[in-house]
């Protein structure tokens, strides 16, 4: 397993990206300005995006793992990965998700706690309702840990 930086067309990894979330022009708003990281093991299996958000926070913004894949410690490795590359410039390490029955005790599995809601994120910002686990997500949840 290696876990490596992509510099340059980060868009090639576009239909991993659009699996944690569903909407190109949300994508667009961080790819750009983003680290990004791909997991490859035999191929590759899952990636990251993360951002400076100042005040000493990382920010998580996207991560998935092929849906094949899942299961398997990828998600997990990338979060430890994080925070072992991170340590030491940020104080903080944050993710922004839909209440889901699935993604919150991920987050929660990997240390993370919850910090606040932003009430009707996914519809004040989505051009389609998003649905996780035959749910609506109309809320985003903001999930922590120190790093």
């Amino acid at each position: 397993m290696e876990i490596r930086e992509i510099k340059t067309d980060k868009k090639r990894y576009l239909d991993l990206l659009l699996l944690a979330d569903e909407q190109e022009e949300m994508i667009d708003r961080y790819l750009e300005r983003g680290t990004m990281y791909v997991l490859e093991d035999d191929g590759v299996k899952a990636e990251c995006v993360v951002t400076d958000e100042g005040s000493g926070i990382l920010e998580l913004k996207n991560i998935a793992v092929e849906p094949d894949c899942q299961g398997r410690g990828y998600g997990k490795a990338l979060v430890d990965f994080l925070i072992q590359t991170y340590r030491g410039q940020y104080g903080t390490i944050q993710v922004g998700t839909g209440d889901s029955p699935t993604t919150i005790p991920f987050y929660e599995s990997c240390g993370f706690h919850r910090h606040h809601l932003v009430k009707n994120f996914f519809t004040d910002h989505y051009d389609h309702p998003i649905y996780e686990c035959g749910v609506q997500l109309v809320d985003m949840v903001y999930l922590q840990r120190e790093m």
